[in-house]
């Protein structure tokens, strides 16, 4: 995540916000921010599954697949 994502977000949201006629409702405004962070977030997670994936044998490798890619999503988060 960019600074420039982070901004792109809150104009979005706020966007969102003011269409929806939510302006009164600061909270509204940080569940719309929120919301999508979150789907950009699942999008690059997704996203890195496909790339551990790719040129695996489902037949015989399933499991370490989805283990790689867990262990791939889990290292997006420095742990």
């Amino acid at each position: 995540m960019t600074r420039e994502d982070i901004i792109r977000w809150a104009r979005e949201a706020e966007k969102l916000w003011v269409q929806h006629g939510d302006e009164n409702d600061s909270n509204r405004f940080l569940e719309i921010f929120a919301a999508l962070v979150a789907e950009a977030e699942r999008e690059a997670c997704a996203k890195v599954c496909e790339a551990e994936y790719e040129g695996y044998d489902w037949a015989d490798r399933e499991k370490e697949a989805t283990e790689d890619c867990a262990q791939a999503i889990r290292a997006r988060g420095g742990k």
